[in-house]
């Protein structure tokens, strides 16, 4: 079992999708819950309170760093495989241009650097200045706010238009990877016949979309808060 996850292509893209299922679940709970930033910052703090530096929330971001890096170490072995492969193969040898192949699938790799860069600034901005402020010690992060403090942290970052567009662009960058690395997660472990295929790049579409459009709604809610949007009065904080 062991020599097929790690010498089998098969086995690589299973390992791929696995712990791509995983990713994909975090990011649901991780847009659940910047929702509730949205609807109520007092109760986003108590969550950002409930996990905060707690062994749960220290054991399972370690679980999840563990999965965002045995993903990306996958995908670099096999885009390095794929790049071998294709080298015995001369240009004009091709005759017929991949028209069905999406834009996504052919520069999964290019979207993934982007999105680990995205992720890299990401857990600067606020997993620096939240759980590890308060792992090591200190009742204030550097821009004066307490570690558990989340939507203090979300509003001094998307006050800035900078930061809105630059989370912006990665959410984009995450939708595409997501909407190719859905269905072929499915496809790997065998949904892969000609009517199922066709339905979960669908639900692949829909599900991605819904996703980033949470995350893009916070982004958007807060900048929009920070230079005196009142929502009609739709949102009260």
């Amino acid at each position: 079992m062991g020599n097929f996850l790690t010498s089998s292509s098969i086995g690589k893209k299973f390992v791929m999708s696995i712990s791509g299922c995983f990713l994909l679940l975090f990011l649901i709970f991780h847009m659940v819950m910047n929702a509730t930033a949205v609807i109520s910052p007092e109760a986003y703090n108590v969550i950002c309170a409930f996990l905060g530096a707690n062994w749960y929330a220290v054991a399972g971001t370690a679980v999840l760093a563990l999965g965002v890096l045995v993903h990306f170490l996958y995908a670099l072995i096999l885009t390095f495989q794929n790049w071998k492969a294709r080298g015995g193969v001369k240009r004009y040898a091709v005759t017929k241009k991949e028209d069905s192949v999406s834009w996504s699938s052919k520069n999964m790799f290019v979207l993934g650097c982007i999105i680990v860069v995205g992720l890299i600034v990401h857990l600067y901005n606020f997993w620096y200045n939240m759980m590890f402020v308060e792992l090591v010690g200190q009742h204030q992060n550097a821009m004066g706010f307490a570690p558990t403090d989340g939507a203090s942290l979300i509003m001094y970052h998307f006050a800035s238009i900078v930061w809105v567009i630059v989370y912006l662009v990665w959410f984009v960058a995450i939708w595409f990877h997501l909407t190719h690395g859905m269905w072929s997660m499915m496809q790997t472990v065998g949904w892969n016949n000609k009517i199922w295929l066709k339905r979960l790049k669908v639900i692949a579409n829909v599900l991605s979309t819904l996703i980033m459009l949470g995350f893009a709604v916070t982004v958007i809610v807060y900048y929009l808060k920070s230079v005196g949007f009142d929502f009609f009065g739709l949102i009260s904080w």
